[in-house]
């Protein structure tokens, strides 16, 4: 596959432009695609990113000259490509890199009713089958059409969640120059928010910091704008605004299991029993409060692709994942950082207490966050925190995604990257006495070795 085989990752196609990924590549991965899938039509849309449109234009011209039409929205967020295939139930191509610094970009890809394309489910064949090229097509090209689809996108998200009712409130964004800068004006119009914009100009050289708000560093610039309006609370959204973080009004970030409590309980409200799934590094809290509400929990493995496939076993009414990805049922069981946001702020202002106080309920342990350690030998590492802790008697272990131990009022998990020579750990306790010495004996297992 050569060059294909780099930039064909484990959910998309990702790469360095031009160096990697060019308008041959596209073209070629828009005529495979429509190969593979056997589609009569596709949809695209593409981010800010300087090299995206022509990118968008190359993967338009393999698909039609393979005879699929093409309807192209030109500038979208990934949920409005969602959007998109799942209204006009047709296939859809994103191009963006996501977070990933202006060097890179990429390209996402779904099927009808935009059901995820991954590694284990198509992305590979298709980057063998780009990469060999094809026959030209002996019927006619399909044909190019321009489609603004960002009001059908911004009034159907509106539909989901009901905000006819709330109180003013002062929201502060950060759209880290990426594509909500394009998306929220629309999204929000109308609403009685006063909206404190910062860095909504699309410039896919990202000027003021990476558009990756799982970092902290990348909020900073929004909890300063929070405290200096006095707003309500803040949103971060990455550079295609799939995901999206919070903080609250004493500028505090808010962790994405608590965002994922608050939102299974409104759903459990609007549903009653549904199930709600969560992946196996969300917060304990996050399984007890479902089931408390009277929902169904049910585990995943860390990723989108296991998050969506479990959801559609199950029909969960929603999914969270502790990187800021909310999947909701509603939305073809896709994510949106849009769509999550508005239900805090439907939250929110459907009652008088602080962001802080409402979610209050919702934070009930301590976390470490995600610890990346270097290693040797990830499986060798893992075995000998696995012997540490499998000879005690209140522990419990499982390897859904890596190895997990548990016991009472704790818990961690351990997992490989898939891509870099790295163990994830990710812990969580009752207080900050309990995870901290729970994170430095584990480490000290790992990094012991890791020499």
């Amino acid at each position: 596959m050569g060059q294909y085989a780099k930039i064909f990752k484990a959910y998309d196609i990702r790469g360095i432009v031009p160096d990697e990924l060019d308008e041959e590549v596209a073209e070629a991965v828009g005529a495979a695609f429509v190969r593979l899938t056997g589609a009569s039509c596709v949809v695209t849309a593409h981010d800010m990113r300087t090299s995206s449109p022509l990118l968008a234009e190359a993967f338009a011209r393999g698909a039609s000259a393979q005879g699929a039409d093409v309807i192209a929205t030109g500038l979208g967020s990934t949920d409005l490509l969602y959007y998109a295939s799942g209204s006009l139930d047709v296939p859809g191509a994103m191009v963006t890199a996501s977070h990933n610094p202006s060097k890179y970009n990429g390209i996402k890809l779904c099927r009808a009713g935009a059901r995820p394309v991954g590694a284990d489910s198509g992305l590979k064949e298709l980057g063998e089958a780009a990469a060999r090229g094809f026959p030209a097509h002996e019927g006619p090209r399909g044909t190019v059409t321009s489609r603004d689809l960002l009001p059908g996108y911004a009034g159907y998200l509106r539909s989901l969640v009901d905000l006819s009712g709330i109180r003013p409130l002062t929201v502060a964004v950060d759209a880290g120059n990426g594509m909500a800068g394009y998306t929220v004006p629309r999204v929000f119009e109308g609403l009685p928010v006063r909206l404190v914009p910062l860095y909504f100009e699309l410039d896919g050289t990202f000027p003021h910091h990476e558009a990756n708000p799982i970092d902290p560093a990348n909020l900073r610039d929004l909890q300063r704008a929070v405290t200096e309006s006095g707003a309500d609370l803040g949103l971060a959204f990455d550079g295609d605004a799939d995901r999206c973080f919070v903080v609250d009004e004493r500028a505090e970030i808010v962790s994405p299991s608590v965002l994922t409590a608050l939102i299974a309980v409104r759903e459990l409200k609007r549903e009653p029993g549904a199930t709600v799934i969560h992946n196996l590094i969300t917060s304990l809290a996050v399984p007890e409060i479902i089931s408390e509400h009277g929902g169904k929990p049910v585990r995943t493995r860390v990723g989108h692709s296991f998050i969506k496939a479990r959801m559609a076993e199950t029909g969960a009414v929603f999914g969270g994942e502790h990187s800021g990805h909310f999947y909701f049922r509603d939305f073809w069981f896709a994510d949106s950082g849009m769509l999550a946001a508005l239900h805090v702020l439907a939250a929110l202002g459907s009652q008088d207490a602080p962001l802080s106080q409402l979610l209050s309920s919702y934070s009930r342990y301590v976390a470490t966050g995600e610890i990346n350690s270097e290693v040797r030998d990830a499986d060798a590492t893992t075995e000998e925190v696995r012997l540490a802790f499998a000879t005690r008697p209140e522990v419990t272990l499982d390897d859904l995604d890596g190895l997990t131990a548990s016991g009472d009022g704790w818990w961690f998990n351990l997992r490989p990257s898939n891509t870099e020579p790295l163990l994830r750990l990710n812990a969580e306790a009752t207080d900050e006495a309990a995870v901290s010495a729970l994170r430095d004996e584990v480490l000290g297992i790992v990094r012991g070795r890791a020499g």
